[in-house]
Order: C-alpha cells, then structure tokens, then sequence
C-alpha cells in the first residue's frame, strides 16, 4: 500500500468506521521499562532506539492499528532546554523510522506533536510567527519521513492547535487535533467544548478529539459534547484513570477490562479513532482492540442542559467550639460537602443548612480534590461557620503551596475562625498533563501537622516567634482499604506523633476492613470517624473502584452493583452503607465521615436517623 492510499484509507475509516483502535501511553511504558521519569523521552529514539522499538511492537501485537511516533516533545523549544535543540531532525527522523518498522506497511503511522510550552519560571513570551516556525520545523521532518498523519495531542488551548492545523495544510497531511480540556470541559484559552469545536472545525481537521485528562469517563462526557457541537470525525485518547503516588511512584488504576468498556462508550458517542494516553499500557490496547472489533461510530447524540438551583440566601451566627466535643457521650458525625466549581455558594450553603437541622457535628470540605478547581474551601469554612454556626474541617493539602503559602494559609484561616484542619498531601496533578498546574509537595501530610503543631506552639516551621499561639485541632486520614495495614500504621504512628488528634478514614466497603481497621487503630487511642460514602449506580461504583486514588471496592459489593441505576441503585448503595453502619456499631466505631455523593444530603440524612437510631 503507498503512502496516498494509505492516508485516503485512514480518510475513510474515520469518516465511516470500523473504529480505529490506536495504540497507548509511550512515556507511561518507557518509565516502567526502565527510563528515568526526567529522561527526555524523544531523545531514546537515537540512544535507545530498540526499547522505543519494543514499546511499539508491543502495542502492535496487542491488536493497535494506529501508532503514535515518539516525538510529542520533539521541538526546538521543549529540546533546547537540554541542549538538543540541534537534534530536532534526528529525532524526529528516527521517532517515524521507528514506528515504521514496527507497523509495517498496513498500519498507520501518525506524527505525535505536542504543544509549544516553554521552561516552567520562564517570562519569555514567543510570538505568532516564532511559534509557527517552530511547529513547522518538527512537523516539516515528520512528513517528509512518511507520516500518514498528524496527531496534535494535549494542545491546552486552541490557538497552537489552529497554527499547528495550519502548518498540516500546508504540507498536505491529514491532522488529527486533539485538546486536553480542563475540568467543566473549557480550554486554556477560556473556551468551553463547544466553541472550542467550532473554531476548530473551521480548519477541517481529519479528526477532532480529547486527550488526557482525569481518566476515560470525564473525557466520554467531553466526546458527547464534542458529538453535538461538530459533524467532523471525533478521536478520544484518554488516560487510563486518575494517577495514585504509591511509595514515590505514580500509578494509574483503571483496569483494561474499564477501560475498554468505557472505551465502547465513546465508539457508541460516535468516536472513530480510541486509543489510550498516559497510564496505559499493551493490555488495556488488547482489552480496547478485542471490545471495538468491528464497530462502527455510533450515531450523534444531543447535548442536553443542566440547570444550576437558584441561591437562597439566609443567616445565622457561629460559636467557637470543637467539633470533638461530644466524643465518648454517643456518635460524633462529620458529612463531606462539595466544594464548588465557581463562585455561586447557594447550593453548598443551603445543604449545609439542611445538614446543620440535623445536629451533625461537623462539615468537612476538601482542597481542590482530585487535582481539580475548586473554591477557597477555607473561605467557604469560614462562611459557613459564620452563617450557620456550624463547626467546619478544612482540609488543607501539601500540593497546591510551597512552604510560605502553607504558612500564610493556616494563620490565614485561624484569622478567620477556622479551627479544625484535615491535613493531607493531596492528589497528584496528572502525569503528562499540559494544563499549566505542577505539583509543590514542600511538604506530605506528616510535614503539614508539624507545620499546625509549631503554630499551635506560636512559631512557625522555622522557630520564629509569631506573637501568639493558633488553637487548631489537626486530624489526618487513614486508608484501611488495603491488604497488609503495616504501611498505614506506620505513616498513622508518625502522623499523630506530629500531632494529629483525630482520624477520618477512607469509604469502607468491606465488613472485614472494617473490622481490621478498628482492631488496629483502637491503642492509638484517638478518635477515629468511619468512612462511609453510598453508592448510587453500577457505573459509580466501577468510577470509584477504577479511577478514585484510596477506593477500593471488594467482588461483593460491585457484584451487588451489577446492573444498579437509578432508584434500584439509590436502595442498593444505601443497603450496604446500612449494613456496613450497623457493622460499625458492633465493633463500637465512635463517629463517622459521611461522603453523601453529588450533593445527595438526603441520603446523608438517612443515614444520620440510622446513627443517632
């Protein structure tokens, strides 16, 4: 097959199916098969060409029919930033030989191009035409050596991507254009999905698609936008769910057996190219290839539109007092709220005063979960506390400030009446995002204790006096959902010696964790706040157990979820909290963490009648 014919039959597939199964993560596999995490990946295309090499052997034999070069860096402004700028030719040259001989002449070959990001702290701002020159140099090298297309993947904003589809045209080789998009679905540059198609389309890309992200379901709910706003073929590449720091390594926790369901999912949203982006590997290609065999794009779905509630606003006054205080004299209650996305609170604030009816104890609200934009949850604490006279823990994580935010933050929020604080180091921003935000990690969660305790002294980490003394009550959190519980003791010993004093756990599912978990934290002698959080469906069972760090949900239970929606699911979930409650009353829990999912607070109410029952 010549390079024209082959390029008019990718053409075709992604105009009418059968679906393109593309292969997957390349830096993901490279890390693992022995390359360092800060290698330039690129450059083992001329000093490691046969473990490049292998990578996509493998992903050929695992039932791939599209390969990615290995050049998504290969441009003069990410190489020069280690001296290889020179090599941009070479590279690139070799990333397509490569992909070549591992595909042979019946698969396709498609050019990866990344973004043109420069040096993270650097000031300097590249022009139009800079940037322009830049992609056409990698790109110009790419097909010259025989590419069948281009696949512009991880671009954050529209503006490259439309450059980048410029320089394709120009050299007349189809190109596949690919955002990662951010949380809500709105590019770098402001634009939500739709107006990101639209603007695209413009440019008639082979494809327009979504790649990264935060795992294989957010980016189905971008496709089926992407569906409704645009009649070009659509790709979808996303990572193999969210990523998990385990001892100092990032781990990704989607099974090839979800991600490929979920991966039928976007082929049935009309998808005509599938592969995978960071965190997968051969298997979840083979589970991928051996679900689309055959398929064709589903038909085009409509968007619907979610209304958000009207704000009712009304108010209250707070008092300062521990949340901890009725520990012993029967069961203290913490209910998790959602943070939100934007500035309207009215929601957040009217489930706060449904809860606050209640007599719970506490709300907690966490810090940018997941790695995601969220609100200041330590102004909305304070507001809450305000408003509604109800105590609030904040958790507060060492991801998102160095150490001088860390400590402006705390005495920040002390100010502001603010005095129970969850310390967590928090999810990892994704691998192989391009959105922009990095990881900090000054300090873990054992350094954020230390950190409240010298305040709590009337220093800072550093011995300085402050002038007073904070008056916070610290907890951290513990993960029972794991078979050896040594690790965790470990890490729950070293926390409350930096001076912790409360403990929320992770959602429990199984009745044996549970048990576990009592047996062993009770001579710590400190309050421990049972994780329990409903299950409403089978598909947010199998999110929780595949994509959520910390989750882990036994045979039993996603069993018992099997086939679960709706209200048959609601009753299903709740069932289990119940059982898994009454466990908790048998081996004499003394509170508990409720995690009411997407603002449910009815089932958290429910379930507060059975506590305090």
């Amino acid at each position: 097959m010549t390079p024209a014919e082959r390029r008019q039959l990718l053409l075709q597939r992604l105009q009418h199916g059968p679906v393109i199964v593309g292969d997957g993560g390349m830096g993901t596999l490279l890390h693992h098969r022995g390359a360092p995490p800060d290698a330039v990946f690129e450059y083992l295309n001329l000093i490691d060409p046969t473990l490049v090499g292998q990578v996509h052997a493998d992903y050929v034999a695992a039932g791939a029919e599209l390969l990615e070069t290995n050049t998504f860096g290969a441009n003069a402004l990410r190489l020069a930033t280690y001296g290889l700028e020179q090599k941009v030719a070479a590279i690139n040259r070799a990333g397509v030989r490569l992909a070549r001989a591992a595909a042979g002449p019946g698969r396709f070959i498609a050019g990866s191009v990344g973004p043109l990001l420069p040096p993270r702290g650097s000031e300097v701002e590249l022009d139009a035409v800079t940037r322009r020159s830049i992609l056409s140099e990698q790109m110009g090298v790419l097909a010259d050596a025989g590419v069948d297309c281009f696949l512009l993947e991880t671009f954050p904003g529209v503006a490259d991507l439309q450059l980048a589809l410029e320089v394709a045209r120009g050299l007349g080789i189809p190109a596949i254009a690919q955002l990662a998009f951010m949380e809500g679905g709105f590019t770098s540059d402001g634009l939500n999905v739709e107006q990101a198609a639209q603007q695209l389309a413009l440019a008639e890309p082979a494809a327009i698609g979504a790649n990264c992200g935060a795992g294989p379901r957010e980016l189905l709910q971008v496709l089926r936008r992407l569906a409704a706003a645009t009649d070009r073929p659509l790709s979808a590449f996303p990572n193999s769910g969210f990523p998990e720091r385990v001892d100092g390594r990032i781990l990704y926790l989607a099974t090839p057996d979800y991600f490929a369901a979920l991966g039928l999912e976007m082929a049935d949203a009309g998808a005509s190219l599938v592969g995978g982006c960071c965190g997968t590997g051969p298997a979840h290609v083979q589970a991928l290839a051996a679900a689309l065999q055959g398929r064709r794009p589903g038909s085009r779905a409509k968007l619907t539109t979610v209304v958000s509630p009207s704000p009712q606003p009304k108010p209250v006054m707070t008092a300062e007092r521990r949340f901890l205080d009725p520990w012993g004299s029967r069961p203290v209650i913490a209910v998790e709220l959602d943070v939100p996305r934007g500035l309207d609170i009215a929601a957040t604030m009217e489930r706060a005063r449904v809860l606050a009816k209640t007599g719970i104890d506490a709300v907690t609200l966490a810090e940018n979960p997941l790695a995601r934009i969220r609100m200041s949850n330590l102004a909305l604490a304070a507001r809450l506390q305000e408003e509604l006279g109800i105590a609030a823990i904040a958790h507060v994580t060492g991801r998102d400030r160095n150490l001088l935010g860390l400590h402006s933050a705390l005495m920040g929020a002390h100010l502001l009446g603010i005095r129970n604080v969850l310390a967590v180091t928090g999810d990892p921003v994704a691998v192989g995002s391009e959105s922009g935000a990095s990881n900090v990690f000054d300090l873990n969660s054992i350094g954020l204790l230390r950190l409240i305790d010298a305040l709590n002294h009337g220093r800072n980490l550093y011995g300085a006096e402050l002038g007073d003394t904070t008056r916070f009550l610290a907890g951290c959190a513990f993960n029972p959902n794991v078979a050896d519980l040594s690790g965790q003791l470990h890490k729950l010993e070293k926390k409350l010696a930096a001076g912790a004093r409360f403990v929320l756990t992770q959602p429990i599912f199984d009745p044996r964790a549970l048990e576990r978990m009592v047996v062993a934290t009770r001579p710590f002698g400190v309050p421990v706040l049972m994780g329990l959080m409903p299950l409403v469906s089978e598909r947010n069972a199998e999110f929780l157990h595949n994509e959520v760090p910390g989750i882990m949900l036994p045979d039993k239970v996603r069993q018992r979820m099997r086939g679960a929606s709706g209200a048959t699911g609601v009753r299903q979930g709740m069932a289990i909290c119940r059982e898994l409650l009454n466990e908790g009353k048998q081996q004499g829990v003394g509170g508990y963490y409720l995690i009411p999912p997407f603002g449910r607070v009815e089932l958290a109410q429910e379930l507060i009648a059975a506590i305090r029952g």
